[in-house]
């Protein structure tokens, strides 16, 4: 019996996706899960849905619960990673701290100081993670849903161990492409590459038919724009659709929330459509709809058709031989050229018998690189901060940020690091006495006298111009 261990179980219902996607394929009814979870308040939940689903359709699977991480991975075959440190409590400092300093977040789980401080979070935890896997389980596969997902599996990527990211943005996206043009979804090639939250559809077509001019061509009529503004202006800009949303991709860059005028224009929609702290909003919705109560407790213990996620079929692939592509979050490693070997790189995998195999990609338009580059620059010094405990980094990370950069001076980044470090700090232990040293405005009296320093070229040349004027 082959052992699945999920580590973060506590995320109820997309556990009970990923455990029932597992037990619908017939090649993995003989199923170990070990539920792993700080505590059991959820995963006690989880454990008596599943039971009730494999008692109902005579399911060979068997399932259990644990607060020990060690003891989860432990043998195992394969390690599910969905964990969110601090919970609700730090996703509120991620998004609220930096809406004090006027930076406007929308969902504050990729990129921005949200994404960041979750990843300076996260980090630390998946690779002890990593380091237990390499004692407990060195054969194991860990497959990775945990965000900032390009930061975490970047990090990863300097391990020993077997690992994927895996994200639904590339399969959902085409079900919004298919819809654009008309075109079925499984009748559509495509070819997708970049890096998470921002891969690029360099290649749709049907049948040989280029399907971008149908695209474009939708993305200039208002009733096909309004639905995805800030996806379909960068599409108009840069020539190339990408696979997230509004509300995530007007994050990432410094154009749609640096003002109010910009936020009205092209951030209006509710809720992922640009609402201010929309993710946010919404965690807070569910874990108080649900505090008190079962969420499983009425749910149908008939096996459903799998879901979208490409976990069930990663581990089929694996088992079986039966090969399966995806879209995977591997280092990069010349998958694409044109972005740095070190980094998270987003693009088609295979699995199969053997395992799991990148493809190359070759070079991204290099626009399109362009644009992951501000990501990736970001990206690099937090999984650099998160690993030192550095703060200065992190002050350095959130700098480089496209939508911080755009709003903040330099001086209220350091202000913002500093309350956001000081508010998380029982969850940063690597930073532990350590805050980004003081930097004041230096206040420059009217009747200053220089100093007498060499004057700059650049003035010496302009200051020689205008004695030859005269």
């Amino acid at each position: 019996m082959r052992k699945i261990a999920i580590i973060g179980a506590g995320s109820i219902v997309f556990c009970k996706t990923l455990i029932l996607d597992i037990m619908a394929t017939k090649d993995l009814e003989d199923t170990e899960f070990v539920l792993m979870a700080p505590s059991t308040s959820k995963t006690t939940q989880v454990k008596a849905f599943a039971d009730k689903v494999i008692a109902h359709n005579g399911l060979k699977s068997k399932v259990s619960i644990t607060t020990d991480r060690r003891e989860a991975l432990r043998d195992a075959n394969y390690v599910i990673t969905s964990f969110q440190i601090g919970g609700v409590d730090l996703f509120e400092k991620d998004y609220k701290i930096p809406l004090s300093y006027g930076v406007d977040q929308c969902i504050g789980d990729t990129l921005g100081p949200g994404g960041v401080f979750r990843a300076l979070r996260s980090i630390p935890v998946i690779l002890d993670v990593a380091r237990d896997m390499e004692e407990l389980c060195p054969d194991a596969t860990l497959l990775n849903y945990v965000n900032p997902m390009a930061m975490v599996c970047w990090a990863l990527g300097e391990t020993k161990i077997k690992y994927v990211g895996l994200c639904h943005g590339v399969q959902t996206t085409l079900d919004l492409i298919s819809g654009y043009v008309g075109v079925p979804k499984h009748e559509i090639d495509y070819v997708s590459a970049g890096i998470n939250h921002m891969g690029w559809f360099t290649k749709l077509t049907h049948k040989g038919q280029d399907l971008y001019p149908i695209l474009r061509e939708k993305f200039e009529e208002p009733e096909f724009y309004v639905n995805e503004k800030v996806r379909g202006e960068v599409f108009r800009h840069f020539g190339y659709f990408m696979t997230e949303s509004t509300g995530h991709l007007s994050e990432y860059v410094p154009w749609f929330r640096s003002s109010q005028e910009a936020l009205d224009l092209y951030c209006d929609e509710p809720s992922f459509g640009g609402e201010s702290g929309a993710y946010y909003k919404w965690c807070m919705h569910v874990a108080d709809k649900y505090k008190e109560r079962d969420v499983l407790s009425d749910e149908t213990a008939e096996l459903p058709p799998r879901s979208v996620e490409y976990c069930a079929y990663i581990i089929e692939a694996l088992e079986t031989g039966r090969t399966f592509k995806f879209s995977g979050n591997l280092r990069n490693n010349g998958m694409i050229s044109n972005l740095p070997e070190d980094c998270c790189a987003e693009g088609l995998v295979f699995a199969d018998r053997n395992g799991l195999h990148r493809t190359v990609n070759g070079e991204l338009p290099p626009q399109c690189a362009a644009l992951n580059m501000t990501n990736i620059n970001v990206q690099r010094l937090t999984v650099l901060a998160a690993k030192t405990g550095d703060p200065e980094t992190v002050v350095q990370a959130i700098a480089l940020d496209p939508l911080t950069s755009c709003v903040l001076t330099l001086k209220q980044i350091r202000d913002m690091v500093t309350e956001m470090l000081i508010a998380q700090k029982e969850y940063l232990p690597q930073f532990e006495g350590r805050l980004p040293r003081p930097t004041p405005t230096i206040h420059i009296p009217a009747n200053v006298q220089r100093a007498d320093v060499p004057i700059d070229p650049a003035l010496a040349v302009y200051s020689r111009f205008g004695e030859l004027a005269k």
